[in-house]
This record gives C-alpha cells, structure tokens and sequence, in this order.
C-alpha cells in the first residue's frame, strides 16, 4: 500500500474469486513423536496465508511470501461465498450456495464438519465471539432464505439459536459483522462487555441485534 504497486496475482482458478481472506497468526506449536513442543510456520517462511473461494466450486489456500498455491479444498457442490479463518489459522469456514457451512482443517486438508439447515444459498459465514456456558466455539451464518443462524461447532448442532429477519424471508442476508460494546453499568460478577450482531439485507436495512 506504500508503493501502490502490484506486488503478486495469484491466478489458479477457473471460474470468478468470490471471497479472500487472511490467516490471523504466523505460526502454531504442535508435538512431535517426542513429546516435544516445536514452533513452526504455517505454510511458508513468515506463516502468512490467504484463503480463496470461487465459483470453481473450491478453496485455495495460498503462501504469501512464496506467492505459490499450497492446497485445494474441495467438497462443495456449488460456489464459495465466504470464507473465514478460525481463530486457530488451521481452521478455515465456507460457505456456498449449496446451501452449507463447512469447516476444514488445513493440516490434512479435508473437511471436519458440514453444517446443514439452511433451505436456500448461504451467503456469508462469520466467526461468533459468543462463547457458550461449555465454551464451544460458535460460528453464525446468513442466507437468501432471510435468516440468521448460530452454529457450535463442536457438538454439530443445528439449531443453537435462529434469527428470522423480516417480510418472511424476503430479505437476504448479504453480510454480518460482530462489534463489542463497553457496559456502562456492570455488576461486580459481570466481566464481559456488550456484543451486538450487525447483518446487512438485500432490502436495504442493516439491522443490529443484541441485548
């Protein structure tokens, strides 16, 4: 961004890039037959990678600083139109307009989980700070059948918590985005902050969700 040069286009796919995103770490520990704790890169010298989803039907994950394909992840049966890195950079979400969320687990390269539910094309899948009375993580989605929907996945539930958008469905949701709110009041047992859902629909509204 300093130069406004074009610094690397990565171009392996076959039909058109719906979706980008960047790895959020540079690098994790993992046990050897040892027992040893070692420290490595991701994929590459610095770790960084970003991930692609495209109407090719698959995901790329690519190596920043060597600008080389490192995988393909394939499963869906129709485009991708999001894709997010878990908080742990091994973990990646997608979604497609086959009407599924699915995770993916980088080190083997195959999907871990399918999340069904929706009934029309999931259009954006976002990593959920809400963490339940279990602590399982949480991932949230949205769709063209108008409704937002919470998933722990962990347990693979499927149906942790629904929001139904207005005019029955008739507003897609295009995008949702988490933000935190400092509690001006807090009770002495009360360490969390405020978290707000914010999602955007095809009628025009953005709409925010919270307590």
């Amino acid at each position: 961004m300093e130069t406004s040069k074009l610094l690397h286009t990565f171009n392996e796919h076959k039909d058109s890039v719906w979706c980008v995103d960047i790895s959020p770490l540079q690098s994790y520990s993992f046990n050897d037959d040892n027992n040893k704790s070692n420290s490595i890169g991701l994929i590459g010298g610095n770790g960084y990678t970003i991930c692609s989803g495209s109407a090719d039907k698959t995901i790329s994950i690519w190596d920043i600083e060597t600008t080389k394909q490192c995988s393909v992840l394939k499963g869906h049966e129709e485009k991708i139109t999001c894709v997010k890195y878990g908080l742990h950079e091994n973990l990646i979400f997608s979604s497609s307009s086959d009407k599924s969320i699915r995770l993916w687990d980088l080190r083997s390269g195959k999907q871990v989980q399918i999340f069904n539910g929706h009934i029309k094309s999931v259009n954006v899948v976002e990593y959920s700070p809400l963490v339940t009375r279990n602590n399982y993580n949480v991932i949230c989605s949205g769709a063209d059948d108008g409704i937002v929907r919470f998933w722990d996945i962990r347990t693979n539930k499927k149906r942790l918590h629904v929001i139904k958008g207005d005019n029955k469905g008739e507003d897609k949701i295009l995008c949702i985005k988490f933000f935190q709110l400092k509690n001006k009041i807090k009770q002495k047992s009360d360490t969390s902050d405020c978290i707000k859902l914010c999602y955007g629909s095809s009628n025009g509204f953005i709409r925010i969700w919270g307590q």
